[in-house]
């Protein structure tokens, strides 16, 4: 057993009662989100009088998940705690590091020697401090911790953008930074920004080619990549209870593609059916008496008690396909054709590629066999190169056993470790290096430029993976299978069949283990090497002085998107993880500037040159001067990766300023000790020059309801001021005054 079944039993035996009172409290019903919020909360009844989308709140989640990539930088501060064990269920998965090259069983022993002194870190740090651990190969976070440790009506936080994925299963699941994490895993309240609440009500059921995914994608086009943001997705209405429990996942993981905190959905019979599938029956049975739906009177009246309300009729949702370069770009298959000249996109698909922690089930490759089984019984092989990557260990075993990887195999798939792989940019694809435009479909999550193999010029597109399935069989990215035919090998056109699989294998799941190692009492010796050049011991962020916020200079004006891909590059980089040193090396690397209109190239103002936004910002450090960041919309959208906050402090940035920030990463900066401002007014971005010298004004007695500004020092020696907003509240302060939150947690301690 990896879950830990006395917590769960003491959570569902007071559940109700802190639901009850939290219903008193506020005087009305409660949605889901509201009664799994309360039922965490530090304070419950201090809840009551926050408004939503405004006021932080503090809560007290059940457990802590990260992955390789991320919890490296995570173990490093929670070091600096100076505990000896965490103060929740935690665990790591060794999942990101594992680059896809030649196949499943290469890329594993390749990935196991190049990263040995990382992982012999992980795993040492986790024997040290009591933390579960899953070996390389044993699966992708989101799908071990859906498959074990997700519970209807709990909460958690993970190093991971894409943490909700246990969503479906009902738990409220927040994607954070490694510092947040930290707190939560040193016993200390967690702070949240009370989210408003969007309801997505579900009617009817899907059919035909519909998947499950085509709910978020179609979504996607409705909210963008920021519509969600410091909201939680909740959906509801009959429709909810027609989708499995791995295809609510599939949803609430993308949720993290329109800014969401989160996504939920309610319990129901697929979730206790999934549940007792994956040997968590004594869950099911708890879940069951929790009353983890909204209030009936939610469900009559939603706009009463939503924020937002969005209706989506599951009988007419058909097949989409986003991109490329962005999640949101929605396009119902049906006008893929017209998009594909309307744009000029290269049409022949190249690659396709099914997994990832978005795509994974048992069901999701399942469907992709019968698709590639019936299109061979007519003549039909893929044109497209087609990979696949399963989510779990667990899961490839028992669709080994049932005989499913054996049709892929005679698909001429190629099978790729148990791990994200090209998902977040691990992918050593051959010709990617010669940068020439072409299309590959992914049943992914992210479709940022260059994200998968490198290549800017691959036009990445996110579908279901039966359409991938469809479009590698067709390689074409006109290809409709609703509507269109394909010719066999005898030149006779055919329709693909409409793909089916069980929901969950009838023989239930194989029942292994394999790559887990449980916590331990806590003697290990963490393992560092000296001399190593992938970790770092980290020292603590010096305490700001008021002079550090006066006479920066500009370090970069960001023009356009900028996703923390763009801040800190992954890929080759993601050996790096644990030195902040070195990674910092890749600072802004992928983001554009506003003058040099160059990715990665910015003007130095001390010498004139042109230079990487790392050698400015080093150069600006020698010189006694800290810089500062401008940037456009919802900067540092994406990924949660907290090393896009963290080079940027290690490198003397002092503040970041933006039209809009993700949630996420603007929760990073604070962490780290980086001011995050605002434009009061956005179009007070285009007065930023080249070479100005600006400097805070209004930090002098912070408060919540300070008033802030620019003052602005031109080249030409003109100046002027400009009011930027700020979201601080008076623990943030005090991270800002003590140099970081992990100083801020030092001190408490």
């Amino acid at each position: 057993m990896t879950f830990d079944l006395q917590m769960l039993q003491a959570h569902y035996a007071t559940f109700a009662q802190r639901v009850a009172e939290a219903r008193q409290a506020l005087g009305r019903p409660l949605t889901l989100t509201e009664k799994i919020l309360f039922a965490h909360a530090a304070e419950p009844h201090a809840l009551s009088g926050l408004k939503r989308g405004e006021d932080y709140g503090t809560f007290r989640p059940d457990r802590v998940a990260m992955q390789d990539a991320t919890a490296q930088m995570a173990v490093l501060q929670f070091m600096n705690t100076g505990l000896q064990r965490t103060a929740v269920p935690t665990t790591i998965h060794l999942d990101h590091l594992v680059r896809a090259e030649a196949g499943a069983q290469h890329d594993l022993s390749t990935a196991k020697a190049e990263n040995r002194e990382v992982y012999d870190f992980l795993r040492t740090a986790a024997a040290r401090y009591g933390m579960g651990f899953w070996e390389a190969g044993a699966g992708i976070i989101h799908q071990v911790v859906l498959e074990n440790y997700s519970f209807p009506g709990g909460m958690m936080v993970g190093t991971d953008s894409h943490t909700p994925n246990a969503g479906g299963l009902g738990m409220m699941a927040i994607g954070v930074g490694g510092a947040d994490a930290v707190d939560v895993m040193a016993g200390m309240e967690w702070e949240l920004r009370l989210p408003r609440i969007i309801g997505v009500r579900l009617n009817g059921r899907l059919s035909g080619w519909a998947a499950a995914k085509d709910i978020i994608l179609h979504l996607c086009g409705l909210l963008t990549v920021k519509g969600g943001t410091n909201s939680v997705i909740e959906y509801f209405g009959p429709g909810a209870a027609t989708i499995p429990a791995t295809g609510k996942a599939t949803i609430c993981n993308m949720g993290a593609e329109v800014g969401a905190t989160t996504s939920l959905f309610p319990y129901d019979d697929k979730m206790a059916r999934y549940l007792r599938a994956t040997g968590r029956a004594e869950v099911a049975s708890m879940a069951a008496e929790a009353g983890l739906q909204a209030d009936s009177e939610v469900a009559k009246e939603p706009e009463r008690y939503y924020d937002q309300v969005i209706d989506i009729d599951l009988t007419a949702v058909e097949p989409h396909t986003n991109g490329p370069f962005t999640p949101d770009a929605a396009c119902p298959v049906s006008r893929m054709a017209e998009k594909v000249e309307r744009e000029g996109l290269p049409e022949q698909v190249e690659a396709a590629l099914v997994g990832s922690c978005t795509n994974s089930s048992y069901q999701d490759i399942s469907r992709v066999a019968h698709i590639l089984l019936s299109a061979k019984a007519q003549g039909v092989t893929p044109k497209a190169r087609l990979y696949i990557n399963p989510g779990s260990e667990r899961t490839r075993a028992t669709l080994e056993r049932d005989g499913v990887m054996q049709t892929l195999h005679e698909a001429g798939a190629i099978l790729l470790a148990n791990a994200c792989g090209p998902c977040i940019g691990q992918w050593r694809r051959e010709g990617a290096e010669r940068g020439e435009r072409n299309t590959i479909v992914t049943s992914f999550n992210r479709n940022f430029v260059a994200r998968a193999d490198g290549n800017p010029n691959t036009h990445a597109f996110v579908c279901s993976p039966e359409m991938v399935a469809a479009y590698a069989l067709s390689g074409s990215l006109k290809f409709n299978p609703q509507a269109h035919t394909i010719y066999n090998i005898k030149g006779q056109a055919v329709h693909l069949s409409e793909p089916v699989a069980d929901e969950l294998p009838q023989a239930g799941y194989a029942a292994t283990l394999t790559g887990y190692v449980a916590p331990t009492e806590g003697t290990a010796e963490v393992i560092i090497p000296e001399d190593s050049a992938r970790l770092q011991r980290l020292a603590p962020f010096a305490p700001p002085a008021p002079q550090d916020f006066q006479d920066l200079h500009l370090l970069i004006k960001v023009r356009g998107k900028c996703t923390t891909d763009h801040i800190s590059k992954a890929g080759p980089w993601l050996r790096f993880r644990g030195h902040l040193q070195n990674i910092s090396d890749n600072l802004l690397l992928g983001a554009t500037d506003a003058f040099t209109q160059q990715a990665g190239k910015v003007v130095c103002s001390l010498t004139g040159t042109h230079a990487t936004p790392a050698a400015a910002a080093r150069a600006y450090q020698a010189a006694g001067s800290g810089s500062i960041i401008v940037a456009e919309d919802n900067y540092g959208e994406g990924s949660s990766r907290e090393h896009a906050a963290m080079e940027p402090r290690y490198l003397g940035v002092r503040a970041v300023v933006a039209k809009s920030f993700a949630r996420i990463h603007e929760t990073n900066l604070k962490k780290q000790g980086v001011l995050a401002l605002t434009f009061a007014n956005p179009a007070d971005y285009d007065r930023i020059s080249s070479g100005d010298r600006i400097s805070i004004e209004g930090l002098q007695g912070f408060t919540p309801d300070s008033s802030l500004s620019l003052h602005i020092l031109h080249t030409d020696g003109t100046r002027h001021h400009i009011p930027v907003c700020h979201t601080y509240n008076t623990l943030q302060i005090e991270w800002l005054h003590a140099g970081s939150a992990l100083n801020h947690i030092r001190q408490s301690l």
